[in-house]
């Protein structure tokens, strides 16, 4: 059981998830390419890069493993980290503003930045999420009810 089935009130029901976008593995996938193409040349060397790059997959693994985002029918839950966890839980009612970037590669892919704006002055961003569009479309038709 994650976060947010852990933290749901009474009557609440999940509406919507999403998360973080496999993007976030791009820079380790690139460096074990790199150490593949190496592998014909220089075996040993290539194994040194290989091995790095599965290293350098392990940080964005452990954010994309334990960071969830989900949108139900009282609010919108974010919990992001492990042992420094961040989170946020803001009613439907209290959403002011949602809004998405999303760069050429992020409309490509499908993943963006999202960032929500609540009141009382309320301003939290997320980045690298998966189909950010459907994820601010779910809010949205939530908070014209």
């Amino acid at each position: 059981m994650g976060y947010i089935e852990a933290n749901l009130l009474p009557g609440e029901t999940v509406v919507q998830r999403a998360r973080l976008h496999w993007i976030v593995f791009v820079k380790a996938i690139a460096v074990v390419l790199v150490g593949l193409g190496l592998l014909f040349l220089q075996p040993i060397v290539a194994a040194v890069v290989i091995g790095i790059g599965l290293l350098m997959a392990i940080p964005p693994w452990l954010e994309r493993f334990t960071s969830e985002f989900g949108v139900t029918s009282k609010r919108v839950i974010i919990k992001v980290g492990l042992v420094q966890r961040r989170t946020l839980e803001l009613l439907i009612r209290q959403v002011e503003a949602i809004s998405v970037d999303q760069s050429l590669t992020g409309r490509i892919f499908d993943f963006g930045t999202i960032t929500l704006t609540g009141t009382g002055g309320v301003r939290e961003t997320f980045h690298n999420i998966s189909n950010p569009l459907e994820f601010r479309r779910s809010i949205q038709s939530l908070s014209t009810e």
